[in-house]
């Protein structure tokens, strides 16, 4: 069995600048940490870029430099979130090599049902972007101003893309990622049949946890159970 590689985490695409420095990468961090706490706190329409700058001990103009507004900055973070996930998921599938299909079907679940409870922000925010709410729209400032130089320096950040990307299918790229991962943990190949199964087994567990995670804040257990055999009748023998 070859080692499971992590796919590898790319710059979130509605990032304005990508850090290069490390103090400026630690920046980002914080900004994002500090946005995660306020969508468990407030919500997603009650955040705010002032908000959060003000929690994560930075100039307002400091989360401008990475973030045209709210919408970039939880796209940013959302795409850690799935950074992280495939991570776990990958760690947890080099640590038991011989695990069959059933098995690493269990770690994705579980894996993903670990994070909404203990991940802050994630049960509101996992790997997407809310609905746009109403009145706002994807491509403006959330009306906190302060888009100017924060005067920490503007030459430690390369060139980012812009938040038009917002719009990709986060279930998807979760596929696509997880599919990596399966593939080579159960050494077969990533083809376009395991590629769609993939991706209705990641929709049907997104739909079925988040309805576990209504009826119950830390997830209802007969729910996620009725999740976990769904997902092994329909896609173990896909991935045996």
């Amino acid at each position: 069995m070859v080692p499971v590689p992590q796919t590898r985490p790319q710059a979130p695409p509605s990032l304005r600048r990508t850090p290069v420095q490390q103090r400026s990468a630690e920046r980002l961090a914080r900004i994002l940490d500090a946005c995660a706490e306020l969508l468990d706190e407030t919500g997603y329409e009650q955040l705010s870029t002032r908000a959060v700058a003000s929690r994560a001990g930075v100039p307002i103009g400091s989360v401008y430099r990475f973030f045209g507004n709210k919408r970039a900055m939880v796209a940013a973070l959302a795409h850690r979130n799935l950074d992280e996930y495939a991570r776990r998921v990958s760690d947890r599938l080099a640590a038991a090599p011989l695990l069959d299909a059933y098995g690493a079907i269990d770690s994705v679940l579980d894996e993903f049902i670990a994070m909404k409870r203990t991940v802050p922000g994630f049960a509101l925010v996992d790997f997407g972007v809310p609905a746009t709410a109403s009145g706002e729209s994807a491509g403006e400032r959330d009306g906190d101003g302060g888009g100017g130089d924060d005067g920490e320096g503007g030459g430690e950040e390369g060139g980012g893309t812009s938040a038009g990307s917002l719009a990709e299918d986060p279930n998807r790229q979760v596929a696509e990622r997880l599919c990596a991962l399966l593939a080579t943990h159960l050494n077969r190949p990533a083809d376009d049949d395991l590629r769609r199964k993939v991706l209705v087994g990641v929709e049907t567990a997104d739909a079925l946890v988040r309805l576990a995670f209504r009826t119950d804040p830390a997830g209802d257990p007969a729910l996620i159970d009725e999740t976990r055999h769904l997902l092994h009748a329909y896609l173990a023998h896909w991935l045996a």
